[in-house]
C-alpha cells in the first residue's frame, strides 16, 4: 500500500472527536509513514494550548497559525496528517492539502458528542450546548468535507482499527495507477 501511495502523504479531515488522532497514528504505522498533528505542531510553536490560543489570541489567530502549519507540513512527503477539524474552512487551506490524498473521517453527531462529553479542551464547545454547537459546526463544514478524496463514515461500535482498515481499503479507490515504460 506504501508503495501504491508513492509517498503522497493523508490528510485527515473531519469534525473534532472523530478520531483523526488515533486513526492517522494507526494509517502512519501500517503505511510505514512519519505522523503529525497539526494542533500538536500548533501547541509547541506557540508555545501554549489551543484552548490558550482561542481565548488569548481569538479564532482568526489559530486558524492564521493552523495555515502556517499546513503550509510546512505539505513540503514533506510520506506522512499521515491529522488536521483541526475547521482546517477546511480556509480557501488557501485547500491548496496545501491537494498536495496529498484527503480522508475525510465522519460520524454521527451523537457519537462525537458522546466522546467529547467529558473533554474540556475543546474551545468551540465552551460555554455552550455542545450537541448543538456540534450539529451547526458540521452543517455548516460538511459541503467543505465532501470535497475530500475519501468519505469514510463511521458507525457506532467501530474501532480506531476499523476505522483505519477502511481507509487503507479505499486508498486504491481514488488512486491511478502509474503506467512505466
Amino acid at each position: 500500500m506504501g508503495s501504491l501511495l508513492q509517498g503522497v502523504n493523508l490528510y485527515l479531515v473531519g469534525m473534532m472527536g472523530v478520531g483523526k488522532t488515533t486513526v492517522g497514528r494507526l494509517l502512519a504505522k501500517q503505511l510505514s509513514y512519519g505522523f503529525v498533528d497539526t494542533d500538536d505542531v500548533i501547541a509547541q510553536a506557540a508555545g501554549k494550548s489551543i484552548n490558550q490560543i482561542f481565548t488569548e489570541e481569538g479564532e482568526a489567530a489559530f486558524r492564521q497559525l493552523e495555515s502556517d502549519v499546513l503550509s510546512k507540513v505539505c513540503a514533506f512527503t510520506k506522512l499521515a496528517i491529522a488536521t483541526g477539524g475547521g482546517i477546511v474552512l480556509q480557501r488557501e487551506n485547500w491548496s496545501y492539502l491537494h498536495h496529498g490524498l484527503i480522508v475525510w473521517l465522519d460520524a454521527p453527531v451523537e457519537l462525537i458528542y458522546s466522546r467529547l462529553a467529558e473533554d474540556i479542551t475543546r474551545p468551540l464547545l465552551q460555554d455552550v450546548d455542545p450537541q448543538a454547537k456540534l450539529r451547526s459546526l458540521l452543517e455548516q463544514r460538511t459541503s467543505l468535507y465532501s470535497q475530500a478524496d475519501l468519505h469514510i463514515s463511521e458507525r457506532e461500535g467501530d474501532t480506531p482499527q476499523d476505522v483505519a482498515k477502511r481507509v487503507l481499503e479505499a486508498i486504491p479507490s481514488v488512486l491511478k495507477p502509474q503506467v512505466s515504460d
